[in-house]
């Protein structure tokens, strides 16, 4: 049972993954900040193969972070 719990989890981070990758392409915003923010989904992305649960929890900050148009400083 728990295999099919975190197998949902692992389907459900890999759709918002995709969502995630999409909406920082198309976001209107200078080169470096969707470098950074596009680091961060690596991030995301590396934390899923070791620890599912904490890359949703990073996943939804980001996100969150997205939503409320909250975004890295230009480096």
């Amino acid at each position: 049972m728990e295999r099919d719990s975190q197998l949902e989890l692992y389907k459900a981070v890999a759709a918002r993954l995709k969502e995630a990758h999409t909406r920082v392409r198309e976001l209107q915003v200078p080169e470096g900040v969707r470098m950074a923010l596009s680091r961060k989904l690596l991030v995301v992305t590396a934390a899923a193969k070791h620890d599912l649960t904490d890359a949703a929890a990073r996943l939804d900050r980001l996100m969150k972070d997205l939503d409320e148009g909250r975004f890295p400083e230009d480096d």
